[in-house]
């Protein structure tokens, strides 16, 4: 079976957990023999895996005509393009689209971000993907988060494949009901025009079904995992109790992550507690206001920010860490935390947090309530025989959520779009 997936970041360069679930993903159902493959990304660096499928950017797709020799060519395409490949796409001509975007070599360009002109990047993307639709081989085609949505319409209206979503979060999520009207219509669009729907977890399924007015027949939901830890990652030394305990908060430090609450518990525990430190890893539009919050609970001596933490990085302050917390005010899913207790970080997650619905062995607590937060986290770094449970316990829970059962689920659903 051959699966055109279509998204927007992927590892080693990410920018929140959409690429680290999309690898996971593609990983976990490339364990089927039969399965091929293809990831549509906007801008590929060129140092990703591609060894479990092929990896095609749209910043090296052509869409107009642009006279070009061959010898000239070779020296400026990438790898996975041949001069061939490049004047076999370059006959398929759009013209509704920004030309101030297009290259010399008849390619859009993209960031390959998350930035100002997002709309414009997403339109372009749908429009790039209307070349791939027409020159690629595939049985059934899946888009990764609200970003792809049009991408994959538009392949379906081309093509005739059947179309799968993958809803990641929703911008009930990111806002916390303050929607954006541009993206809940391209979300609900999506919705609409999809064969099946993929939530990664029953709280977004909810959300779909209630707020976006969805059939439940048509909504599944497929849990993310987590991968196992690399060499590398094991190799990384683990210094906790030889200084001072360690809370950490990692993530992107905006309204739907909670970050207020983190402080705000921070403030209360310190004011019994001696010897603990806390840590706020990322960066978000919420910074500065945090910044000033930690001032004003005068705890800036035992409070410190990282900024932006990726990669081999985020394993180090987790083997650095005694305690995680994820106090999501809405968590599609969440794989921080279980990142965190597959290095022995016994985790505090809010309910309202999708991965709740998988991890027994994590403390659990309202988002909105920080003393019992508080008094969670004080239990934890005061008491070795609970902090020795949760690590044990949590280890092995987190060792059984697999990323290749979530890719066998996934190809359920595909041959049930399929075949029926």
């Amino acid at each position: 079976m051959k699966a055109l997936m279509y998204g927007w970041e992927f590892p080693p360069h990410i920018l929140g957990g959409l690429g680290t679930a999309s690898f996971g993903l593609i990983r976990g159902l490339s364990l089927q023999p039969d399965m091929d493959i293809t990831f549509v990304m906007p801008k590929p660096y060129g140092d990703e895996d591609h060894s479990f499928l092929q990896i095609i950017g749209l910043c090296y797709t052509p869409v107009v005509w642009r006279e070009a020799d061959r010898d000239s060519l070779a020296g400026c395409l990438p790898k996975c393009m041949t001069p061939e490949k490049y004047y076999e796409l370059r006959s398929h001509i759009y013209a509704d689209f920004s030309y101030r975007h297009v290259n010399e070599l008849g390619c859009i360009e993209f960031s390959g971000r998350y930035p100002g002109n997002l709309l414009e990047e997403i339109n372009n993307y749908s429009i790039v993907a209307g070349v791939i639709a027409r020159t690629e081989q595939y049985d059934i085609i899946h888009a990764h988060d609200w970003l792809t949505y049009p991408a994959g319409i538009h392949t379906k209206m081309v093509s005739g494949k059947p179309l799968v979503i993958h809803v990641h979060a929703t911008d009930y999520d990111r806002s916390r009901g303050n929607v954006n009207p541009n993206v809940y219509h391209i979300e609900k669009n999506g919705m609409d025009y999809a064969d099946h729907i993929v939530t990664v977890s029953d709280l977004t399924r909810r959300t779909v079904i209630e707020r976006y007015h969805q059939n439940p027949s048509k909504v599944t939901t497929v849990h993310n995992a987590v991968e196992p830890l690399s060499r590398e990652i094991l190799s990384i030394s683990d210094r906790r109790g030889v200084r001072d305990r360690i809370v950490t908060f990692l993530g992107r430090i905006t309204m739907q992550k909670g970050p207020e609450y983190f402080v705000e518990a921070a403030a209360r525990v310190l004011q019994k507690a001696d010897g603990v430190r806390f840590v706020m890893a990322g960066n978000g539009d919420m910074m500065d206001r945090m910044i000033r919050l930690v001032a004003q609970r005068n705890i800036s001596d035992r409070f410190h920010f990282t900024g932006f933490m990726k990669g081999k990085q985020v394993y180090e302050i987790f083997k650095a860490s005694d305690v995680y917390v994820m106090p999501s005010v809405s968590e599609p899913f969440g794989i921080s935390p279980l990142e965190a207790m597959q290095c022995g970080v016994p985790s505090i997650i809010s309910k309202q947090s999708g991965c709740a619905e998988i991890l027994n062995y994590a403390v659990k607590v309202d988002y909105w309530d920080i003393e019992a937060l508080a008094d969670a986290i004080y239990g934890l770094i005061t008491y070795p025989a609970y902090h020795a449970f949760l690590k044990e316990e949590g280890l092995r829970e987190v060792n059984n959520i697999k990323w290749e059962y979530a890719g066998q689920k996934l190809r359920g659903i595909y041959n049930k779009v399929l075949y029926g």
